[in-house]
């Protein structure tokens, strides 16, 4: 191990999918310190809806959702939405994710993703289990809820596609929903009910717990803005806050500021951001028994041990713009239609950056400039889902280890 001056590794981004890599590297017996311009679980990190969604193989970008997007960007306030201020700049994003909608790259992407989504729940429990958060996991499933036949046999060929991948699921009626989850609205007629789906108690506090264990185990998290890195010899360096500091090597993982790092090295990767919103309510906001999806609305509604959460929806609004809490007050005004007797008040809003590539798949793979930097981002709405498989691969690459999937349609540099 090298001293605390050079570490083996250190690690940009401090969310759950860096501290993830952190930790993994870490057990390798690699030095490991880890850098974030605002420290553990600052991002999207804190704010998701909890879920390790193994089920949701399907990438974003695809037909049917070329279909549903004009209806819903007519909708300021719908489950996809691109502020008029951002229209131009997102323009060349939009024109690589509607070319990633072609059949054929639709059937690749999710081969991509269910293999990914395979390695992931492999490594979970056994990832929690060392991190000693096994105990924040659940099993309670999820509901996507139709409010017709119609709209449930439109969704008959995604669930044909995951059937065919292995993944168990039932279609039902409303009374076999109702024995799932009470207190439905009658709109509601059928459902599909997804028992491999798990989630976590609290995205913040777990992410939180492995930070400490990180430093536990002799890790360093320091608070540092990183700007820059160059390529050196025996190692990389990074521009901090104005200062240089070195390692062996480098795992960049900054969330939905990753690709402004990466350009310094020379590459320009694809990556915009979808801002997501969500409201979290008091623990008796609603008696909750599996997170319910509105697939048709663009949400979910989740319990969390902190409470319960109402969140999700698109909106491809870059990093500046100011937040439209709108958007989260138009999704809880739904949830209390489509749940009766949901409680409403004592919400906490909240606004995150989801890291996105065109083709809904994550980049992970070794920079073009050097083998020293390892990139690990643009998860989109799956980072919490593939945390611990992207922290697998990141460490076999780390540690010149075969990965234990093909990567190659995650490279870094397919676009």
């Amino acid at each position: 191990m090298k001293d605390a001056v050079q570490p083996d590794v250190i690690v940009i981004g401090a969310g759950v999918v860096g501290l993830s890599a952190a930790i993994a590297a870490q057990a390798r017996g690699l030095s490991v310190t880890v850098l974030d311009r605002e420290g553990p679980a600052a991002g999207a990190s804190a704010g998701n809806a909890g879920a390790f969604a193994f089920t949701d193989i399907l990438p974003l970008a695809s037909p049917g959702i070329l279909k549903k997007a004009p209806k819903w960007l007519l909708d300021p306030l719908g489950p996809l939405s691109v502020p008029p201020a951002y229209a131009a700049q997102i323009a060349p994003w939009m024109f690589r994710f509607w070319r990633a909608c072609s059949p054929g790259r639709v059937a690749h992407s999710t081969t991509a993703q269910t293999a990914m989504m395979d390695l992931s729940k492999t490594e979970l429990e056994p990832f929690l289990a060392a991190t000693g958060t096994l105990p924040m996991l659940r099993k309670e499933g999820n509901l996507q809820v139709y409010e017709s036949e119609a709209e449930l046999k439109a969704s008959l060929p995604g669930w044909k596609a995951r059937a065919e991948h292995g993944i168990e699921f039932r279609h039902m009626g409303a009374a076999e929903m109702a024995d799932i989850q009470p207190g439905l609205a009658p709109r509601f007629t059928h459902g599909t009910f997804t028992p491999g789906w798990y989630s976590i108690a609290d995205p913040k506090l777990y992410t939180l717990a492995l930070a400490d264990h990180f430093r536990a185990k002799g890790g360093k998290i320091e608070r540092a803005d990183v700007t820059a890195l160059k390529p050196v010899e025996g190692g990389v360096e990074l521009t901090a806050d104005g200062k240089t500091r070195r390692a062996d090597q480098v795992v960049l993982s900054a969330g939905a500021f990753s690709h402004q790092i990466a350009r310094t090295l020379g590459e320009r990767i694809p990556l915009e951001t979808e801002r997501g919103y969500n409201t979290t309510l008091p623990q008796d906001a609603f008696d909750l028994r599996t997170q319910v999806t509105f697939g048709g609305h663009g949400f979910v509604v989740t319990r969390l041990s902190t409470g319960i959460r109402v969140g999700g929806a698109v909106e491809l609004g870059g990093l500046k713009l100011p937040p439209n809490y709108r958007r989260s007050e138009a999704m809880l005004k739904k949830a209390q239609t489509f749940l009766p007797g949901f409680k409403s008040e004592g919400g906490v809003q909240w606004m995150g950056f989801r890291p996105s590539l065109p083709d809904s798949l994550p980049a992970i793979g070794r920079a073009r400039a050097t083998g020293r930097v390892v990139y690990a981002f643009g998860h989109g709405h799956l980072g919490l889902t593939q945390s611990a498989g992207t922290a697998r691969l990141v460490a076999d690459l780390l540690t010149g280890q075969r990965p234990a999937i093909d990567i190659q349609s995650f490279s870094p540099q397919r676009f």
